[in-house]
């Protein structure tokens, strides 16, 4: 039995109300939260498969703080109950990634204006860089989701110039020094090619990279001969663009915001 299998994509912000002491009942937070039905959330807990905060919990009508316990079910995080909002925003290329611009570009704060929130945005996309971007009015989150040292990988397809050969596969994976210090690849594969007499050599090229220096894959890229004509971010950890517009937003799923959770150690 997988945890969440009842309803995988439900949004973080769809959670149950604890009762009035603040506390509910754990087989009601399992169920609410989308895990399965209230009758298999007491089966998974009598069967040992439920843990709040490192210990095993098997006995029904346990009641936890929904807020503070750390949920796992079967090792899956559930992310505790939070007035913060998670989203994922598909960006466009052309949009400057602030939250308001001087200059009067078009800017992340015009893609939400309509939210009621103030919003933080986790990391960030060079202008001329479209893809995922996770935007959240909870601090603490995006300023550990941002920093390097919790090794979050994002996955980015680029379009680059000339036809990429599998030698430079290899050297991009044996590790690059930029100007800034070395760059760690934790994969990359050529995805497709576009060769012949009357047109410019094109490669398509993933690359996996946990960094977030500025500019860092069209530097790598171009440090290793093929500079990037065409860039999108596709993923960051467990959350993926998928079917998302340009442009358009989404909430974090509770599997994608529990994993993310425990990336940052939240």
């Amino acid at each position: 039995m997988k945890p969440h299998d009842a309803d995988p994509s439900q949004p973080a912000s769809h959670r149950p109300k604890p009762d009035a002491d603040g506390m509910i009942r754990l087989q009601k937070l399992l169920a609410q939260s989308g895990v399965a039905s209230r009758r298999k959330c007491e089966e998974l807990m009598l069967e040992g498969h439920v843990e709040v905060d490192g210990e095993v919990v098997t006995r029904l009508g346990t009641k936890v703080d929904p807020h503070t316990a750390v949920v796992r079910v079967d090792g899956k995080r559930l992310p505790p109950i939070s007035p913060h909002v998670y989203l994922v925003l598909n960006k466009p290329r052309g949009v400057v990634s602030t939250m308001s611009d001087p200059e009067g570009r078009r800017n992340l704060g015009d893609l939400v204006a309509e939210r009621p929130e103030r919003l933080f945005h986790v990391g960030r996309l060079d202008t001329d860089t479209s893809g995922l971007l996770i935007l959240t009015n909870d601090g603490d989150f995006a300023q550990r989701l941002a920093h390097p040292s919790y090794e979050v990988d994002k996955t980015y397809v680029a379009e680059v110039e000339g036809e990429l050969h599998k030698g430079i596969i290899k050297q991009l994976l044996a590790g690059v020094t930029l100007d800034d210090g070395p760059v760690t690849v934790t994969s990359a594969r050529i995805v497709s090619g576009s060769h012949g007499r009357n047109a410019h050599d094109r490669t398509i090229v993933e690359l996996v990279i946990h960094e977030g220096r500025n500019r860092i894959v069209r530097r790598l890229l171009e440090h290793v001969g093929h500079p990037v004509t065409r860039l999108t971010r596709t993923q960051i950890g467990p959350v993926q663009l998928g079917r998302l517009e340009v442009g358009e937003m989404r909430e974090l799923s509770l599997d994608e915001l529990g994993e993310l959770m425990d990336s940052a150690q939240l």
